[in-house]
């Protein structure tokens, strides 16, 4: 029988990695008789704006063909693995579904709706509870949300791959130590089909993250085959204990699938919406840019915040009246703070003409004449000449701006930000191959 393994919220902000506890129990599955892998593991990032996520908000789904009397074997290891391993700390909340079978319908619903906006553990445990699923969860069970929608999210839309190399326990914590020119090497030989693996504006490594965490680098791209070359081509000065080769939603954004009106926008949800420009961009303490942004049902402030770097350039050009389509996610309003768009990338879709108002010129002499005061006229100093009729000229001014679709610098995208590279190469449909060797030490 086909079984559908999810697991969620194994770590914390300062410590663990699920993807590292998924690797890890894979290697145990493996071992077990009559264990088959039915696709490559399912790194599912949910929604980014979930405030008591830790990190990149990733849940993982083994999906599994067993043999029915297996069951209890696959389920024991599972659970004794993950109550051995998982970070326990305050924050830490786990959970572990078992699906038998297909995927409902309402199960994937459940999933899209999971990248998007809160969804409750009430009804997690609701659609558990109808289709007869198995569910384990520690401390208050939030992590049995994820575990579900990493169930349903079958990636059968668009996806691309992460080859992940993990360290071993004793380098935890401690500066991570790769080749930098290997990255490089690696990136320009692999382009276009892996991407964000260098910021180029910063110089920043982006395959190597910067917490305690047990992964050492992680490459992104467009295939299996791609992502395990890119694997091989990094150079590191520490031993690897393990890799993984994840198929994900990383770089698709398809948790920027929801369009709404301004009205209609709640607190944690990740949106796209259309509006015109209803307050000029304004530059505020930290380097962060803010315009509002209105439409028939509501107004609502946009902000690109300052590690987006010349992002804000663009933002900072818009000016009244000005239509576009700004996508990114909503925090929960605080007393001093009104609601706010994070922006995580925008479309321009029309711009107005921008004109400013000059002094006219002198007609004898050329030169730009002065006022001489309120609706009395020009003067010009250089020759004398006087006109009390005359009135500021309005002229047309050249905008640096073009329609189109804007997204910051790679080091600014969340897990889920298509980068633009990746326009074109979007994938429909997976036929359920049979999974390349996608673990190894």
């Amino acid at each position: 029988m086909n079984l559908h393994i999810g697991l969620d919220d194994t770590d914390s902000l300062k410590a663990g990695c699920t993807t590292y506890l998924a690797s890890c129990l894979i290697e145990l599955l493996d071992r077990l008789n009559h264990v088959k892998f039915l696709d490559y593991p399912n790194l599912v990032r949910l929604n980014p704006n979930i405030p008591w996520k830790t990190r990149g908000n990733g849940a993982v789904c083994l999906r599994l063909d067993i043999l029915e009397k297996d069951y209890e074997k696959v389920k024991e290891t599972v659970v004794g693995f993950l109550e051995k391993n998982f970070v326990l700390n305050q924050k830490t909340n786990p959970g572990i579904v078992f699906v038998k079978g297909e995927i409902p319908n309402e199960v994937k619903i459940f999933a899209r709706e999971a990248l998007w906006k809160t969804v409750s553990l009430k009804d997690a445990l609701r659609l558990i509870k109808n289709f007869g699923f198995e569910a384990y969860g520690f401390r208050n069970c939030r992590g049995i949300i994820g575990a579900l929608a990493a169930c349903g999210e079958t990636l059968e839309d668009d996806y691309t791959f992460e080859a992940i190399a993990y360290r071993e326990k004793r380098f935890w914590g401690k500066p991570r130590k790769i080749d930098f020119k290997s990255v490089y090497r690696m990136d320009k030989k692999t382009k276009p089909y892996t991407f964000n693996n260098i910021d180029y504006e910063t110089g920043r490594i982006l395959i190597m993250p910067r917490g305690p965490d047990p992964v050492l680098f992680g490459v992104r791209g467009e295939t299996y085959e791609i992502v395990y070359k890119a694997l091989k081509m990094v150079k590191v000065f520490e031993p690897i204990e393990r890799w993984t080769i994840f198929r994900t939603n990383h770089g698709t954004d398809n948790h920027l699938n929801h369009q709404c009106k301004i009205g209609e926008i709640q607190p944690y949800m990740t949106v796209k919406v259309e509006g015109w420009v209803s307050k000029n961009p304004q530059t505020i303490l930290g380097g962060h840019v803010i315009f509002s942004l209105k439409d028939e049902t509501g107004e609502i402030f946009c902000a690109a915040y300052e590690p987006t770097g010349k992002f804000r350039d663009v933002v900072k050009a818009l000016i009244v009246g000005d239509k576009v389509r700004a996508y990114g996610g909503l925090r929960k309003a605080k007393p001093t703070q009104p609601k706010t768009i994070n922006l995580e990338k925008i479309e321009i879709l029309h711009l107005i003409k921008k004109f400013q108002f000059k002094n006219p010129k002198c007609p004898n002499c050329g030169k730009t004449m002065d006022s001489m005061g309120k609706e009395k006229g020009y003067k010009c100093k250089k020759c004398g000449y006087k006109n009390p009729k005359a009135k500021k000229i309005k002229i047309e001014v050249s905008r640096n701006l073009k329609l189109g679709l804007y997204i910051p610098p790679e080091r600014a995208h969340r897990h889920l930000t298509k980068p633009f590279q990746r326009y074109g190469m979007e994938k429909h449909g997976w036929n359920w191959e049979k999974p390349k060797k996608f673990w190894g030490k």
